[in-house]
Formats: C-alpha cells, sequence, structure tokens
C-alpha cells in the first residue's frame, strides 16, 4: 500500500489528498509530527516537510508539486486534472500558484501559521494582529473567486481541476476554524459546497485534530 506522509491541518498536504481521491488512488495516511526530530522520516525527506509519498516500491516523492506531477505520469490512466489543451493547463498552473502562492501567504500563514504552526513550533504566542491581518485578506480572495465562479462552473472552465482542489485544501484549512465568513460570499459558498459535497472531499471532513477544537458545521455538508 503506498503511504502519503502529511500532516491533517496542512493545506499542501490536504490538496494532495484531494487529488489522490479523485484519482481514485489507495492511500494510507500517515501523521507526521514534523516539529518533532523523527530520523525514520528525515530519512525519507531531509527537509523534514510534508507532503511526502511512498510508493509501493519504495520509491519516494517529496512536496506537494512533485507528488502531482509524478501522479499524473505515473498514472495516465486515472483521472486527469491538469487541463486538456495548453490554454486549460497554462489557467490551472496560475490558479495553483494563486493559491499556494498569494493566499498562502496573505492568508494561510498568517491564520494557519499563528493558530497552529507556531505553537507546534513553540515558537511564542499567536499574534492576534497577524491573525487579523489574514482574516482581512482573505475578503479579497473570496470575492475573487464569486468573480470567477460566477462566469465558470470550476475556476479554471466547465471542468473540476486541481485549481479547485488547490483552493479548497487551503479554505478547508481555515474553515476548521470557523475562519471564513461564508455567508458574506454566497457564490464562494456554492462552489465550495459543491466541493464538500463531493465523496472525495469526506476525508477532509472526517478529520479531527487533538488540541485543535474544529468548528461545528466543518463537517455539515449544509452549512
Amino acid at each position: 500500500m503506498r503511504i502519503l506522509h502529511h500532516y491533517p491541518l496542512c493545506p499542501f498536504s490536504r490538496k494532495i489528498r484531494l487529488v489522490m481521491a479523485e484519482k481514485a488512488l489507495e492511500v494510507e495516511l500517515r501523521t507526521v509530527r514534523y516539529w518533532e526530530e523523527n530520523d525514520e522520516f528525515l530519512r525519507l525527506n531531509p527537509g523534514g516537510f510534508v507532503p511526502v509519498l511512498e510508493e509501493d516500491n519504495k520509491a519516494v516523492v517529496v512536496g506537494d508539486y512533485a507528488i502531482l506531477e509524478y501522479l499524473d505520469e505515473a498514472y495516465p490512466q486515472h483521472k486527469g486534472l491538469t487541463g486538456r489543451t495548453l490554454q486549460e493547463r497554462a489557467e490551472i498552473r496560475r490558479l495553483v500558484h494563486w493559491f499556494d502562492g498569494k493566499f498562502y501567504h496573505e492568508v494561510s500563514q498568517k491564520v494557519y501559521g499563528e493558530r497552529v504552526e507556531k505553537r507546534l513550533l513553540k515558537n511564542g504566542f499567536p499574534s492576534t494582529d497577524i491573525i487579523r491581518e489574514g482574516l482581512q485578506n482573505i475578503q479579497m480572495h473570496l470575492d475573487y473567486i464569486a468573480w470567477i465562479v460566477e462566469q465558470k462552473s470550476w475556476l479554471a472552465g466547465r471542468n473540476l481541476t486541481v485549481a479547485d482542489l488547490t483552493a479548497a485544501a487551503h479554505l478547508s484549512t481555515l474553515d476548521y476554524f470557523g475562519d471564513v465568513p461564508w455567508d458574506k460570499y454566497p457564490a464562494t459558498k456554492d462552489w465550495y459546497m459543491k466541493l464538500k459535497s463531493r465523496p472525495t472531499f469526506r476525508s477532509l471532513l472526517e478529520d479531527i485534530v487533538a488540541g485543535h477544537r474544529r468548528a461545528d458545521h466543518y463537517p455539515e455538508l449544509d452549512f
């Protein structure tokens, strides 16, 4: 059985979990306490970060971008999520970069980073000012998603792609804590509900992470 070494609240791990579920690839999820010294894990990834995919043949693929490309190349017979045309693929890459780059630095890192990682890494107390800044920044991104999905079925066009899964992975991490003002952005909420209702999302909705209380609405499909 292939293994995905991950941390449940890590948005990059969540993206790969969603991609593998959509591709119908069976995987054992193995939680890594990456903030602790772990020689066994460091032998797989000396960088010490997640996600890391370990195949049945012991091949090791490190990092979400490398894993995503590897899965497309290793399992071309499974569902494609990275576009069919050159233009589609370029737009999907742009959106993935938007959420893994811009959204992460402006929102995820400020909210998730302060609420979760700072405590795990024993790097001081969370800054309410930084969290507040992240929660302010999220509004622009929610508005941007709304603008896109009011014109298209999904973020990159008519089909679900890794762009949607990337955005949903980041938002689901924040939604675990109830940090997304869904009611102010009904179009974005409708798009997220479509994703949340997919069987492939179920694993994320079942996450319960010790020490981090999840919002009451988090596992609900109608919220």
